[in-house]
């Protein structure tokens, strides 16, 4: 059994790590200058009578109603609403929206549920005032404002008030008392984020907190939180674009990877529900090194404008860069085109962009960055009425990929008249009049017939 005293160590703020001694580079995540010194406080443990496992047929499970925000995109990417009980973590760089989303959400679900409760850490309930003003939301006569950081205040006004939802804003301002270590600070962060998701299972009320990115874009003390909160997400897209992606990187409570799309308005953000079309609006003529690809965000297939550069290197070392897509991929792809295909573009400057901010990680974009970086060396356009999907292995074969039916069936909704496919994924059942089918194996099939 612990006693009851604090004993000083030494923890790396960017994952966590615990040393007993100071250490210039942290052995958890190998960077410089992040341990700092905190007080630990070291509890009692508490005994526990009457706690024994059960037989999992003897437990009964309820299949409780998930609560809609009243926001379609976000019900989506949480599996079809706020689940009670839950704890949602949204992260984000600054000034992305997050608070803007969240307020917005607060006014529905106070309409249609009752009480809400927004705390924020880092504005006053003025602030607060006007941006709800901004969003037109200001007549809601159950959506309460809290401005504090002491964690428990925050807990005691919110077993008062017994809410339908609480938002805490943001998640590194609160902090706890009991803690010496100073707000932010991976102690601080951990402690609260564990009491609240106590808190949220105990009174099954979900909770919503809003996480702080770091320089690098992953969110302050990443790992810590992650493992606590029961779903997180993340906007993406910059500030320059009028339009952002919520992505759900994990989700208890369904699927992951989903993406929302917004648009940010001068009323606050707004759901685009045919992304596909907005990623596209610009995409029009037969352009050097551009193509249209079919890539799946979760369970939603999307089509977006892929574009690439080539052009003669000005130093001794060629450049490579990819915006949107995995740079590590893009020199696979580059040597494959290389090495099986006959392309010597290895003294060539090399530049891939997912247009519109979008971040694509699955593979079937493979073969449209093969076709793409074909023709911006052939300097040769691609038909605009071509869409192309498939991944591409290290001897230039393509592979097929899942969902090709609901690939094909998002890419003939927006009018397209040829689509290139993995042999793999065709099959009679897709034939449709005045739809042309290009079905391949390798890459160079494709190459022959874009290029033909």
């Amino acid at each position: 059994m612990l006693e009851n005293k604090t004993k000083v160590k030494f923890i790396c703020q960017n994952c966590g790590y615990q040393s007993l001694r100071w250490l210039g580079r942290c052995p958890g995540c190998n960077q410089w200058n992040t341990l700092l010194e905190e007080m630990v406080r070291l509890q009692k443990t508490p005994e526990r009578t009457g706690v024994k496992p059960q037989r999992i047929r003897d437990i009964e499970s309820e299949i409780e109603e998930r609560k809609t925000s009243g926001i379609k995109e976000f019900n989506r990417i949480l599996g079809g609403g706020v689940v009670p009980g839950s704890l949602i973590l949204i992260g984000g760089e600054p000034g992305i929206g997050k608070s803007t989303l969240l307020l917005q959400i607060c006014s529905n679900f106070s309409t249609k549920f009752g009480k809400v409760l927004y705390i924020s850490g880092e504005e006053s309930l003025k602030q607060l005032k006007m941006r709800a003003k901004r969003l037109n939301i200001t007549d809601s006569s159950e959506l309460f404002l809290l401005a504090e950081n002491n964690f428990e205040q925050i807990k005691s006004q919110i077993e008062k008030l017994s809410p339908s939802l609480v938002v805490v804003d943001s998640i590194q301002i609160a902090y706890t008392p009991l803690l010496s270590a100073s707000p932010g600070s991976i102690s601080q962060v951990k402690e609260v984020t564990t009491e609240l998701m106590c808190l949220a299972k105990r009174l099954n009320i979900p909770i919503c907190i809003v996480g702080h990115v770091t320089k690098e874009g992953s969110l302050a003390g990443p790992k810590v939180l992650e493992h606590i909160v029961d779903t997180v997400l993340y906007f993406e897209g910059g500030k320059h674009h009028s339009y952002r992606i919520l992505r759900t990187v994990k989700n208890r409570f369904g699927a992951t990877n989903e993406i929302g799309v917004f648009e940010m308005t001068p009323g606050g953000l707004q759901e685009v529900p045919n992304p596909s079309q907005l990623f596209l609006e610009e995409h029009s003529g037969n352009k050097v090194g551009s193509i249209v690809v079919i890539c799946l965000e979760g369970s939603r297939p999307l089509l977006i404008e892929l574009q690439t550069l080539v052009a003669p290197t000005s130093f001794g070392f060629p450049r490579r860069t990819a915006e949107g897509f995995d740079y590590q991929r893009l020199l696979l792809l580059i040597a494959v085109l290389e090495k099986k295909a006959g392309f010597h573009i290895h003294s060539e400057d090399v530049f891939v962009n997912i247009a519109g901010g979008v971040k694509v990680e699955e593979p079937a974009v493979d073969l449209g960055v093969i076709l793409a970086l074909a023709s911006g060396f052939k300097n040769v356009p691609i038909s605009s009425a071509l869409a192309v999907f498939g991944e591409v292995g290290l001897t230039g074969e393509v592979r097929g990929v899942s969902q090709a039916r609901a690939r094909v069936k998002e890419a003939l909704r927006l009018g397209f008249k040829k689509i290139i496919l993995p042999k793999a994924n065709f099959s009679p059942e897709l034939s449709k009049p005045g739809i042309e089918f290009l079905p391949v194996s390798t890459v160079n099939e494709a190459i022959e017939i874009v290029f033909k």
